[in-house]
């Protein structure tokens, strides 16, 4: 059973590159359950933002960044292409069971797929 002050929170986090995926660290790191949504094939951009690199048990580096993995600790990760009409279907899914949604797109930038606040 999660714990902390926010263990009776859901956060839906659409959130990529800097402040966003920070914001869903501390609410996970406050007993939140984050939700991550990344996109097929390449996850959330800072995958990729090294180094440094986590090291495998040889010492050598792996593909997943230091700084991905601190800013997205303590979260679930979940793919969705959210491009296509069935992934929009999900995130609506999911944010509809969500107490609070983090996202940090251009503004408008959702409303092309129909995920935006209005929407």
């Amino acid at each position: 059973m999660p714990m902390g002050a926010l263990s009776h929170l859901r956060v839906l986090d659409l959130s990529r590159v800097l402040a966003g995926p920070w914001a869903g660290q501390i609410l996970a790191d406050l007993g939140a359950e984050v939700i991550k949504v990344e996109r097929p094939g390449n996850g959330d951009d800072t995958r990729a933002w090294g180094p440094p690199f986590l090291k495998d048990a040889d010492g050598n580096n792996t593909s997943e960044a230091a700084y991905y993995l601190s800013a997205n600790r303590n979260k679930e990760s979940v793919t969705i292409d959210f491009t296509r009409p069935e992934g929009q279907k999900l995130v609506r899914e999911l944010a509809a069971k969500s107490d609070i949604l983090i996202e940090n797109f251009k503004v408008g930038g959702l409303a092309a797929y129909g995920l935006d606040y209005e929407s």
